[in-house]
């Protein structure tokens, strides 16, 4: 897992999954995860994508293997978290690169897209919300006066298993996805966790949509309660050019209950931007 280090900024770390042809120079596709999660919640869709992509999952500064060695208060925005991206576009070497975030990391790709657009070939957002609206932050208040206050009372786990039962998961999730996802998610700092919510909970993207150059597939699910449809009338409204795709799900984790066909979207939209195959015999 390569380590970037920087003076005076956090260390951040991410993977590279490349089993592209070496002769064939492919771009990189960029994985962003969303809030308090990290690149290792992108590891079932990387066997679909990095035979044709070099597949680049970085952990958003605090989170999985980046370090949290900075001012919590001060240091989550969507400004740094922009930086951040490209300090490790930078060490790559990529001058551009296909960017694909699902909900937070999402909104991290559209503020990307919009501030340095020479560094965007295509933007895929998954489960993306503009904002967080007034039914979301109900929803995940679990009856508390917001968000912040149900994690504080009720505990990361408790405040976890509830929402995850209310928007993440159907019903008839494999309970094995969702107990790993539990697991998973409690690796990190409930500290880092909190500030990210608090990030989330109170951002927009909304101003950076009509800076956004690259094209933009949205793959969101139907009717959900995190990705509504008046956000949904800003981004076709404001963004130049976006195709979506409704997967036939209300639940918000489609990168997992529907990774297969998302995989396949977002493979055959870059590759039909580069103008390359993605299918072998």
């Amino acid at each position: 897992m390569p380590e970037l280090k920087r003076a005076g900024k956090p260390q951040l770390n991410y993977v590279i999954d490349d089993h592209t042809d070496p002769w064939k120079n492919a771009p990189y596709l960029l994985l962003q995860h969303g809030n308090g999660r990290s690149s290792r919640f992108w590891y079932s869709w990387v066997p679909y994508l990095s035979r044709f992509y070099k597949v680049v999952r970085p952990d958003a500064r605090g989170l999985g293997a980046s370090s949290a060695d900075f001012d919590l208060e001060q240091g989550v925005t969507v400004e740094a978290l922009v930086d951040d991206l490209t300090a490790i576009c930078d060490d790559i070497g990529a001058p551009s690169v296909h960017f694909c975030g699902e909900s937070m990391g999402g909104i991290m790709g559209l503020a990307f897209s919009a501030m340095h657009p020479e560094r965007v070939r295509t933007l895929t957002l998954v489960s993306t919300p503009v904002y967080i609206n007034d039914k979301a932050k109900e929803s995940y208040s679990m009856g508390h006066a917001s968000r912040i206050a149900a994690m504080q009372a009720m505990g990361r786990e408790a405040w976890l298993k509830a929402t995850n039962a209310s928007t993440r998961f159907p019903p008839d999730a494999d309970p094995g996805l969702v107990d790993w996802y539990s697991a998973e998610y409690a690796k990190g700092r409930p500290d880092v966790q909190l500030a990210y919510a608090k990030l989330v909970n109170s951002a927009s993207a909304a101003s950076f949509l009509p800076r956004i150059k690259a094209p933009v597939l949205g793959l969101y699910p139907t009717g959900g309660a995190i990705t509504s449809a008046e956000q949904e009338k800003l981004l076709r409204e404001n963004v130049r050019d976006l195709r979506i795709v409704h997967l036939p799900t209300p639940y918000h984790m489609v990168h997992y209950t529907h990774r297969a066909a998302c995989a396949s979207h977002l493979l055959h939209f870059m590759a039909s931007h580069d103008g390359v195959a993605c299918r072998e015999a």
